[in-house]
């Protein structure tokens, strides 16, 4: 995976070439990322879906992230995320059910490792149940679902938690159900600025 070849861009968003994963992330190229976020509707209040990202993972692992999201290759277009929805999650959802949110680009720096992301952002008015989810148990070891107000009130520091209710495969394939409250801690820590801002742009979708 370290040696996956990437799009590498300057801060103008000009291609500049390619490079694998690894020195994209050591040397801090800014390249193109694929994100969906699922959203429901269930009795009038609208939820809002995250994975649990494996405890397998290099970055982040045992945190909770976006419903599924991942790099664009070298020789992908945006289109071609889809497939990442398919990898995750196992939902075989087509470019054209989704809403686009637009570009976000962050950056997210921690010791030897720089994420400058160019983020094609999606929503997904999904009808599904958890049942509906096949996992990609390498990258995700789990989906839970939150109210979205409360999602936002988190970000905004209107509240210290919020409560979460999903289903977690262990190592051995048992799945346990979850059923509880977390904080910021337990999310992947992009900026506050990413999450501010795609809370915005679903609200405006919603």
């Amino acid at each position: 995976m370290e040696n996956e070849q990437l799009k590498i861009f300057d801060e103008y968003r000009n291609q500049i070439g390619i490079a694998t994963r690894e020195d994209v992330h050591r040397l801090g190229y800014w390249h193109e990322a694929f994100h969906c976020w699922f959203i429901s509707k269930e009795k009038g209040t609208d939820y809002l879906y995250l994975q649990l990202r494996s405890n397998t993972k290099k970055d982040y692992p045992n945190l909770l992230d976006i419903t599924a999201a991942g790099h664009l290759l070298a020789n992908e277009t945006v289109q071609d995320g889809v497939r990442e929805i398919k990898e995750e999650v196992g939902m075989d959802i087509s470019f054209q059910e989704l809403i686009p949110l637009g570009i976000i680009d962050y950056c997210v720096i921690k010791e030897d490792f720089i994420d400058k992301e160019i983020a094609n952002v999606f929503l997904y008015r999904s009808q599904k149940s958890f049942d509906d989810f096949t996992l990609q148990e390498e990258e995700v070891a789990g989906i839970v679902k939150a109210e979205f107000n409360h999602f936002v009130e988190l970000w905004f520091a209107e509240r210290e938690t919020i409560k979460i209710r999903g289903f977690e495969i262990e190592k051995d394939g048992n799945i346990i159900l979850i059923d509880g409250n977390v904080g910021r801690d337990k999310f992947v820590p992009h900026q506050l600025k990413f999450y501010k801002t795609v809370i915005q742009k679903i609200k405006e979708k919603i």
